[in-house]
């Protein structure tokens, strides 16, 4: 007997008590914690655990110092360009664009090479996870198309602290359009599916800087 048969053995031996009728959602998921049951300040403090975890470099500032920030990120990186989605506030990389960073507004026509070229890209999200470090972006205003955030080699996500932030994944699909183009990120792009060695901005960016806004 294979290990395929053992586990489909077990899955069956499992099920054979559920009624054939019976579907996943008729039954409700018992045990764990309730989600919301975190103090906003805990479910961020969580969030910016499990996003360092997944070697995210985490930031946390006020709306006054974002600006500030976002310069500062770019300077030291010596990033010359910043990819802006349609509906970014305009305030975010005002610092920055006033350092001499050039702006680049998001162009549909805009090439994989031409993207490729651009130092970083900025933007917000639709909800971010705590108790698995991930944020969500839908496309949405300020978050743009999936391509922006896969190409540039170094993506700055701002979340806003409450009111983005949500304990679980069952409590982030609640707030979200599941047809809309959802893109889940977990820490910068990596890969280890050669020998088992950790290979970082394959599928995506390298670096991956969260700014937590709160206040």
């Amino acid at each position: 007997m294979s290990d395929r048969d053992t586990v489909l053995g077990r899955v069956r031996r499992a099920l054979a008590d559920v009624p054939r009728e019976e579907r996943p959602e008729d039954v409700p998921v018992t045990g764990g914690r309730p989600d919301g049951a975190r103090a906003p300040d805990a479910a961020a403090d969580l969030l910016a655990r499990n996003l360092a975890d997944y070697r995210a470099l985490v930031h946390r500032v006020s709306p006054a110092r974002l600006p500030v920030l976002v310069a500062g990120l770019l300077a030291a990186r010596g990033a010359r360009t910043l990819l802006v989605p349609e509906g970014l506030p305009e305030r975010w990389p005002a610092a920055a664009a006033a350092a001499g960073v050039r702006l680049c507004p998001d162009d549909p026509r805009a090439t994989p090479v031409e993207l490729d070229a651009v130092d970083s890209v900025l933007t917000g999200c639709a909800v971010a996870v705590a108790e698995t470090g991930t944020v969500v972006l839908d496309g949405g205003p300020g978050q743009g198309r999936r391509r922006i955030t896969l190409v540039p080699d170094h993506h700055i996500c701002v979340v806003r602290v409450p009111g983005q932030v949500v304990d679980s994944v069952p409590s982030a699909l609640e707030r979200l359009d599941p047809t809309r183009p959802l893109t889940w990120i977990s820490g910068p792009s990596a890969t280890s599916d050669i020998e088992l060695d950790r290979v970082e901005g394959v599928h995506g960016p390298r670096t991956l800087e969260v700014v937590l806004l709160e206040g």
